[in-house]
């Protein structure tokens, strides 16, 4: 039992070393660091922010643009950083697996929860100003709000796995990831409620697990005030899926690592 609990404290210190690795990296020792992880999102939020109004008005279909960008935007950003950062792992970061301890997945897990933690501070930074300047009303559940970004993060980890491991397999594929990846906007629900389609349509968006995970975080957002559309455990199941299938994948790439 204790090897055990010593093999969990070891890949602890591992991956916790490997984010701060990450982190330098990308930002280096004599700027702002960690601060431009927190910047690079809240400016895309804070520009679509500033302009959404200003086409849209106030409100659209009765919803305050305001805090619907900024939970849309915020989602769409941490969707697309959890998988394009994560993509060319094995090529760039190859050198790490020299260290014994150092496993290919430990690099994915800090990589990914560098994006996770920076894009939800970076809402809060755009957040907590709105709410002190009175533009948007405070969060009605923290709960169900960080709930549903907890599994939005679970299920963008499983599709950066899987994108993952299949471009490291196969160069061609990483050309068609972008295009793909917006091809399916319409399936992350950022750009719209669920109750403002007709019913045919809301019957097919429901069928992705995207759109549940930004209801619920929109829940947690607006309350009562909004008809919401969601099941923790229906994305829940997805993440476990979409998880075990790119665990799968990357192991399977391992092989395809070539040593720096």
């Amino acid at each position: 039992m204790k090897s055990y609990f010593d093999s969990i404290a070891l890949k602890v210190r591992v991956i916790n070393a490997l984010f701060i690795r990450e982190l330098m990296a990308r930002y280096g020792h004599n700027n702002v660091g960690f601060l431009w992880q927190v910047l690079e999102p809240l400016l895309l939020t804070l520009g679509v922010l500033v302009s959404w109004p200003l086409i849209y008005g106030e409100r659209d279909h009765g919803v305050r643009v305001v805090p619907l960008v900024l939970t849309g935007y915020t989602f769409l950003t941490l969707w697309r950083h959890m998988t394009a950062r994560l993509t060319n792992t094995f090529r760039q970061a190859s050198g790490l697996l020299f260290h014994r301890v150092v496993k290919p997945i430990d690099i994915l897990i800090a990589r990914g929860f560098l994006e996770a933690i920076g894009t939800l501070m970076a809402f809060f930074a755009a957040y907590i100003p709105l709410v002190l300047l009175n533009i948007i009303d405070p969060v009605s559940d923290y709960l169900i709000l960080l709930g549903g970004w907890t599994l939005m993060c679970f299920l963008s980890f499983g599709v950066a796995l899987i994108i993952t491991g299949i471009t490291q397999m196969s160069e061609t594929f990483e050309r068609f990831v972008q295009p793909v990846m917006y091809l399916i906007l319409p399936l992350t629900g950022v750009f719209y409620m669920v109750y403002w389609l007709p019913p045919a349509a809301r019957q097919v968006v429901l069928y992705s697990p995207l759109v549940h995970a930004c209801e619920m975080y929109r829940a947690g957002m607006f309350g009562n005030a909004l008809p919401t559309f969601w099941d923790p455990s229906y994305i829940l199941l997805w993440g476990i899926a979409l998880n075990a299938l790119g665990w799968v994948l990357v192991v399977r790439a391992q092989k395809h690592i070539e040593m720096e």
